[in-house]
């Protein structure tokens, strides 16, 4: 999972503009965030719930106007033909957010998809 300005999935691919970052200031401008899944050979063609939330350093939900930060999705990767059994399959997903009215602190993007966690940090000055 990689922080950007912008960033957008085509054929698989994610095409990513001014990513890498982990400071901003306040209030953000647009981000993105530009996530590579590693789906396993036994878990493609089975629909994947995931879910990604903005959190304080606190470990809080955060939330703009009573209204939580973050977006749900589901990912279902088929397995492709000519490809060896066990080969992990990648799919590739973007979610992209407006400027956010973020304090300065830490925060992170959490991503959980079927019992994993990934984290994306990143500081508001």
């Amino acid at each position: 999972m990689l922080l950007a300005d912008a960033a957008q999935e085509s054929q698989g691919k994610l095409y990513i503009l001014g990513g890498g970052w982990s400071v901003t200031s306040s209030p953000t401008g647009p981000m993105s965030l530009a996530i590579k899944f590693d789906v396993p050979w036994d878990r493609t063609n089975i629909e994947h719930d995931w879910t990604l939330r903005l959190l304080s350093e606190d470990g809080y939900l955060v939330q703009i106007e009573e209204t939580p930060i973050g977006v749900d999705g589901q990912l279902t990767v088929a397995r492709p033909d000519n490809v060896p059994a066990g080969t992990a399959v990648d799919a590739a997903v973007t979610v992209s957010f407006g400027p956010l009215p973020l304090e300065p602190g830490r925060f992170e993007w959490r991503l959980e998809i079927d019992g994993t966690t990934a984290t994306c940090p990143f500081t508001v000055r």
